[in-house]
């Protein structure tokens, strides 16, 4: 079959990769101009080079037997690396965390900055309509893999049981600070978990694969992020920033010398356990973190998971 795609992150295009080796043809839309979503890295170019922050998931664990050969075969790649921490084995991707998501993508057919208003029946068939007015298709299966929030409007259009489950599955915010110091910041330890109002934060340049020049990402925890969600980018970068500023006790602090925020609305989803979700009568999916759990390995699952339910 020829299948579209709504969503290019993980979840997305692990169930692409599997699609493909089933002998069908995806074809992925994504809104965003790069690849990653949750995955994502960014850059920041400063006078002393380019510093990236990989603002989204910090790291990749794994539990799956399916996931592991999956990240042994990245390790092989170069794709990922592991980096250890107090509390229990991660991987990272190298040298940046979206690398295994661009490597996914290098066999796909994969169409950024297309926001996707719409997904229209054409008698059995699917067409998908672009905020530009343009449709694109017809292709014989329709698969949804963004949040649930996103999710309900396409889904609601066509499977009101299937969209009954993205109300179940909303998403509680995230505020990251990505932050660079013109020299070390004097705190011991990499990784700081749970210390009110902050989730967790990394110094990103002590994982495997990075520049040595000082950059932390500090996430704060749902709760803050929600009191915040509407302020603006500055005051909440600062408050991280102060935050940061006070592990270091009353040692002098280095310079500043990058610092910015960004929101994710639908950073941690209230997830069932369904896996993923696949009306055959209609040649209609949809996957993701939502269905199934918040990590990243939840996420490829979920893709595999419905790749497995159309079959060949």
């Amino acid at each position: 079959m020829k299948i579209v795609i709504i969503g290019a992150g993980l979840a997305g295009l692990a169930c692409a990769q599997a699609l493909k080796q089933n002998g069908h043809t995806p074809t992925l839309f994504d809104k965003g101009r790069g690849l990653g979503g949750r995955m994502s890295t960014r850059r920041a170019q400063l006078s002393s080079g380019t510093v990236t922050f990989d603002h989204g998931a910090p790291f990749i664990a794994a539990q799956d037997a399916g996931f592991n050969a999956e990240l042994e075969r990245w390790r092989e790649e170069g794709l990922v690396a592991p980096w250890p921490m107090e509390y229990g084995k991660a991987w990272v991707g190298t040298p940046t965390m979206n690398a295994p998501i661009t490597h996914l993508a290098k066999d796909h057919d994969i169409r950024l900055s297309s926001h996707v208003m719409g997904l229209l029946r054409d008698g059995t068939r699917w067409l998908v309509l672009l905020n530009d007015g343009s449709l694109h298709g017809p292709y014989d299966a329709a698969i949804i893999a963004v949040p649930a929030e996103q999710a309900a409007a396409f889904l609601g259009m066509h499977d009101l049981v299937m969209a009954s489950h993205t109300v179940a599955a909303r998403s509680k915010p995230r505020w990251t600070a990505m932050i660079a110091y013109a020299d070390k910041m004097p705190i011991s330890q990499d990784v700081i978990c749970d210390c009110e109002p902050v989730a967790f934060a990394a110094r990103n340049s002590a994982k495997p694969g990075r520049s040595d020049r000082e950059a932390w990402v500090v996430h704060a925890n749902p709760e803050w992020s929600m009191t915040h969600l509407e302020s603006e980018p500055e005051p909440v970068a600062n408050a991280l920033r102060e935050w940061l500023g006070q592990q270091a006790g009353d040692a002098a602090l280095p310079d500043c010398i990058h610092l910015t925020a960004h929101r994710w609305r639908y950073a941690l989803p209230q997830h069932s356990r369904l896996g993923a979700l696949w009306n055959a009568g209609l040649r209609l999916g949809a996957c993701g973190d939502w269905l199934l759990g918040p990590t990243v390995e939840d996420a490829w699952l979920s893709g595999r998971q419905l790749a497995q339910k159309i079959g060949t």
